[in-house]
């Protein structure tokens, strides 16, 4: 299986989920590739947000490594899944759908939660937006884990 999460910039929301789904693959040995985009290129090869790695780390997951990059049409052929993280970035990547197969593919992270919200952008708050955020894809990546087991 592999799957991807996208967000506007990739510095904040899909970089984290990338980060907590991938750790959670490589201590259960599941075979799964992971990865994640944005829909714009405003970060292209810069890591994630100062704020996000830290958070990230607080709670055991390292995000570090990750760099930015931009969602491209291509992507639909890589992964079997795709995850976006609001409304906005959705439309940007079913925009890019070549067709219905591609559109398939795509859905709103919290869908996994029985709801179609958004993951906010914690971007222009305080540390409990980014706090918050982890909680969401944290419990989010457990329904992605119980679907490949």
């Amino acid at each position: 299986m592999k799957i991807l999460f996208v967000c506007l910039g990739n510095i904040c929301r899909s970089p984290l989920a990338d980060g907590i789904l991938r750790k959670k693959v490589t201590e259960s040995g599941l075979d799964a590739e992971v990865d994640s985009a944005g829909t714009a290129g405003y970060h292209i090869g810069e890591a994630p947000d100062p704020r996000m790695i830290q958070t990230a780390k607080n709670r055991g997951t390292d995000i570090s490594f990750l760099r930015a990059r931009q969602f491209s049409q291509g992507d639909f052929d890589a992964f079997d899944r795709i995850y976006v993280m609001d409304h906005s970035n959705y439309g940007n990547v079913v925009r890019l759908a070549r067709n219905q197969a591609d559109e398939q593919k795509v859905s709103l992270v919290l869908e996994l939660l029985g709801t179609d919200s958004e993951v906010p952008d914690p971007y222009y708050g305080g540390q409990s937006g980014f706090d918050h955020v982890y909680d969401l894809l944290d419990e989010a990546t457990d329904k992605i884990m119980e679907s490949l087991h």
